[in-house]
């Protein structure tokens, strides 16, 4: 795992004397031995060592965060020297993304102004309303700290900054109501809060003033309530991630998952260190013995301590290997496993909370009716394009306020409401790679309206309705999803009308375009002016679009092929169509098979890819170029299967999120796939008939509720149809 992230101490010291704090409180006590501030000395050689580690593992961007004590104590002339240091060398090499973590007692409007002038995004350290935060953010004299730091958060709310207001940082403290700390901390309108747990270990417990092994975990549930009841107006990341890896996202903080850790820790001497939170375990616990003087930062990346956190399951315990919610716990913050005798290889001393704040989140998000889609392939399909209207909702949202984004959101609602335009909406956003758009749109991939834009106006030509739209065009291909391609000169802003199904394209240098036009203008790099996606007609009167165009295609786990030419492009129809009547010949009543892939769209893949599903909705395939029809008819009621599973689960909850039952219906669905594909081969069909069984039997032997309603009909299809097999 590549390092990215660098916390940057800039200030050893503090001007409040927390009685929570890593730093000064608990068992590592170096700071005491450390320099004041960074010296321009260490700041340049860690801003070099920096860069020339993103420079060579070629990152495409890194994040520092200036950290301390408390970094505000440099002062602003000094802040100014670091960020303008750091900003010098870095970003020649890489994009740099400069953060600050600070308790805020000192932010002003010169702190705010170089933080403009940089670009840096600051995080305040709040604990909640002020009974709560004065509970311990306490300064050496005793006096509250609330009335300072909300000044701070006042003004970085303002206009002129409040583009660099990043978040909250809140240590749980179960003694504190936590609705009322909910709420002073949303009504602060941060753009995130980070509900951190307090550092503890196996030798210093937390605090449990209820004695409850899940304390922790009802407090943060009840948040999650509210933030649930209000909308999730504001981004939780601990929610957040529970959220993502319940679903088999990522995860979204150090603190739970199985992500490797790609965070290195400098000091105001120079020294590398592993995270800070180490601290709490034992005095030397973070100390690496590396330092930028006489170290690089790929040596740093090799340190075994640095290692042991980018193992994923293999570096947590046997304990944790066992427990069905460790893609979402992950074992825990590495800091909290520690104790005397057998260091880090524990769960974390927060287990039990943990534990039942992941199954609390996946129960609440879990929709236990039954779905019609497991019955009925309509209906499946229905929820897949009900599924995307709801995506487009969401990207939507996301960019309110955005010109360009508004009008195509507007765009899409209008042409939504046609009463006589429904079968031509419908096909558009049931297109599997619009699915694919917007998942990149939500993971921030696409950050531009134009993929979205494209859709909008393939739905407006299909339903010959009149539209425009402007937008910054990427590329110098626009493409139209369902359609075709159309070369422009180059990128640039583009205005686009749709009238009576003719779209027509107008670029800022004047330039006009047309589709139906397209053979009038020759791109002077010798592209295709207007290239259309071809249908090839299936002998059931279905017709299927060959997309070797689309932008967002490559989305399968092997390599797509390149656009054909018209020669392989009729190649490639051919090799379907045969492959097609020979699948008819050999399954006549395939189409009436629930998990039949009755695709829409077919990609070419590179040679020697035989038949892949990809990772987008229902209705695609990835058929190599030089496919062998025997192979695409063994293959398909497999894939089919798989499409379907895959469909069902982005429409319906088939289980309680991160429990034993899915794997296990997974596991038996796959297997009865296999034997389906091994249909000639007797020990292959029945070594995969034989896991099918194991897999129904464990999956029965579960406790009630795992299954929802819509999961345990499959689960009763699965077993009928392994029975059929035995039969």
């Amino acid at each position: 795992m590549k390092l990215q992230q660098l916390v940057l101490k800039i200030h050893s010291r503090c001007d409040l004397a927390c009685d929570h704090c890593y730093v000064y409180e608990h068992a590592d006590q170096s700071w005491k031995g450390r320099p004041t501030f960074i010296s321009e000395e260490t700041l340049g050689k860690v801003a070099r060592r920096f860069a020339d580690y993103a420079e060579e593992q070629k990152l495409a961007s890194v994040s520092v965060i200036l950290h301390g004590g408390e970094p505000l104590l440099v002062g602003p002339i000094r802040m100014r020297n670091i960020c303008a240091e750091l900003t010098r060398a870095i970003t020649p090499v890489t994009a740099l993304d400069l953060r600050i973590h600070t308790n805020g007692v000192q932010l002003n409007t010169r702190h705010l102004d170089v933080f403009k002038e940089f670009g840096v995004r600051v995080s305040i350290s709040l604990d909640g309303d002020r009974a709560a935060n004065d509970r311990h953010r306490r300064d050496r004299r005793r006096r509250s700290s609330y009335d300072r730091v909300l000044r701070a958060i006042r003004l970085l709310r303002t206009p002129e900054y409040r583009h660099l207001y990043s978040g909250l940082l809140c240590t749980v403290d179960v003694a504190n109501d936590p609705v009322a700390v909910h709420d002073a901390l949303a009504a602060l309108r941060p753009p995130r809060i980070d509900y951190l747990l307090p550092h503890s270990t196996w030798d210093s417990p937390p605090l449990r003033p209820a004695n409850s092994p899940t304390e922790y975990a009802d407090w943060l549930l009840k948040i999650f309530d509210r933030w649930d009841r209000q909308g999730r107006t504001v981004e939780v990341r601990t929610f957040e991630s529970v959220l993502s890896t319940l679903r088999g996202g990522p995860s979204l903080t150090e603190a739970m998952g199985l992500a490797p850790s790609d965070l290195a820790v400098v000091e105001t001497d120079g020294s590398f260190e592993q995270a800070d939170s180490l601290k709490t375990a034992y005095d030397g616990a973070p100390s690496t013995g590396y330092d930028v003087f006489r170290h690089s930062f790929a040596e740093f990346a090799r340190h075994p301590g640095v290692r042991a956190r980018q193992l994923g399951l293999a570096g947590v315990s046997a304990t944790c290997r066992r427990c069905p919610v460790i893609e979402s716990c992950g074992g825990g913050l590495y800091a909290h496993r520690y104790s005397n005798g057998s260091g880090f290889d524990n769960p974390s001393v927060f287990c039990s909370d943990l534990r039942a704040f992941v199954d609390g989140v996946a129960e609440r998000i879990t929709e236990h009716a039954l779905s019609p889609a497991v019955r009925d392939s309509d209906e499946l399909r229905f929820a897949q394009v009900e599924l995307v209207r709801h995506l487009i909702a969401v990207v939507a949202a996301r960019h309110a306020g955005e010109a360009d984004w508004d009008e195509v959101w507007r765009a899409f609602l209008d042409l939504d409401g046609m009463t006589d335009g429904t079968p031509d909406i419908d096909e558009v956003l049931a297109h599997p790679y619009l699915h694919t758009t917007l998942k990149h749109c939500l993971h921030g991939r696409v950050t531009t309206p134009e993929p979205l834009a494209s859709a909008v106006v393939a739905i407006a030509a299909r339903a010959r309705a009149d539209l425009k739209l402007t937008w910054d065009q990427p590329a110098p291909e626009l493409h139209l999803p369902t359609l075709g391609t159309l070369a422009l000169a180059g990128p640039g802003r583009v205005e686009v009308q749709v009238a009576a199904g003719r779209v027509h394209v107008r670029t800022e240098d004047g330039t006009e375009y047309s589709p139906e036009d397209g053979t009038d203008y020759a791109p002077e790099d010798g592209r295709t002016p207007w290239r259309p996606l071809r249908t090839l007609p299936l002998p059931d009167g279905t017709r299927l679009l060959i997309d070797d165009a689309d932008p967002l295609r490559d989305c399968y786990p092997v390599p797509v092929a390149p656009p054909l030419g018209p020669g392989d492009l009729a190649a490639f129809a051919e090799r379907l169509r045969t492959a097609y009547a020979l699948l008819d010949e050999r399954q006549p009543g395939r189409r009436d098979d629930v998990n039949a892939l009755l695709a829409t769209t077919v990609t070419p893949l590179v040679a020697g890819s035989g038949v892949r599903l990809g990772a987008h909705g229902l209705g695609a395939v990835g058929v190599a170029v030089d496919v062998d029809p025997e192979e695409f008819v063994r293959e398909l009621p497999r894939t089919g299967r798989l499409a379907r599973l895959t469909a069902l689960r982005e429409t319906a909850d088939l289980n309680v999120p991160g429990n034993r039952a899915g794997r296990l219906l997974d596991e038996a669905s796959r297997e009865l796939g296999n034997a389906t594909y091994w249909r000639g081969d007797d020990g292959a069909r029945a070594g995969a008939l034989k896991r099918a069984g194991r897999a129904l039997e464990q999956l029965a032997a579960r406790p009630e509720g795992e299954l929802t309603e819509t999961g345990a009909v499959l689960a009763e299809e699965l077993r009928a149809e392994w029975e059929d097999y035995r039969a």
